[in-house]
């Protein structure tokens, strides 16, 4: 399936550059350092909570511009007086490079909502205040009405949405990828959003690596507690 190129193309940083006592160089996965080669226009994040995944959007998201609550370029609403350690280790390979695109923590959207209805008349984002709307309507909102060229990087946005919005969510990530307009990074637990066709998923467990998506425990575990719940509930229960 050929859905086109990503606009980053290499996430690096030598752990020469690391000072491997303190965070978060000092997380497992970063222990030899940081290579990652984006070669198709959707990348996933897994791995255990506290791995570094949302660690790495957030660097990424400063190498990029955008806020660390949420937001593209145009609702950066503080600069950054310095990098945080990670951003300035991280080296970024571009082709071409973009300003375009948005970073979305779904902790955070929330004050990401407020600042938006206190600066917009909400037309771009469907004419309908986000606070307005459920957590998972107001998610697919801005997915619908906003992405639309650049990079997207995005921590765990199924939060809010159900299996079926979830569903939802890829119709739209392959509509903007098939034109060849834009670039996802996820960080996700979502074994429904894991299985985008020919995605990369970079697990973040011990050490930085690419697994397929049958071997990732999203997977694994997902489909084995459906087939035999019953096996869980002894164990956890007894």
């Amino acid at each position: 399936m050929d859905i086109g190129s990503p606009f980053l193309l290499n996430i690096s940083a030598p752990k020469e550059t690391f000072d491997q006592d303190s965070f978060p160089f000092n997380i497992p996965a970063f222990s030899d350092g940081i290579t990652i080669k984006l070669d198709t226009p959707v990348t996933f994040f897994v791995g255990e909570n506290g791995s570094g995944k949302s660690t790495l959007l957030e660097a990424l998201a400063e190498h990029c511009g955008f806020h660390a609550e949420g937001g593209n370029r145009d609702h950066y609403r503080e600069v950054f007086e310095e990098r945080s350690p990670l951003a300035q280790a991280l080296r970024l390979s571009w082709f071409p490079k973009t300003n375009d695109g948005f970073f979305m923590r779904a902790e955070s959207f929330f004050a990401f909502t407020k600042y938006i209805e206190s600066v917009s008349n909400m037309r771009a984002y469907g004419g309908k205040a986000l606070s307005q709307q459920s957590h998972g309507e107001s998610f697919l909102a801005l997915f619908s009405n906003r992405f639309e060229q650049g990079i997207y990087l995005l921590d765990e946005p199924e939060a809010a949405l159900s299996p079926q919005r979830q569903l939802t969510f890829l119709s739209i990530m392959h509509q903007l990828t098939s034109r060849k307009d834009a670039q996802f990074i996820i960080a996700t637990h979502s074994p429904i959003l894991l299985a985008f066709p020919d995605a990369k998923i970079i697990s973040f467990d011990d050490n930085l690596q690419e697994i397929h998506y049958e071997d990732t425990e999203h997977y694994t575990l997902t489909k084995d507690f459906l087939n035999k719940p019953e096996k869980y509930f002894r164990h956890l229960f007894s």
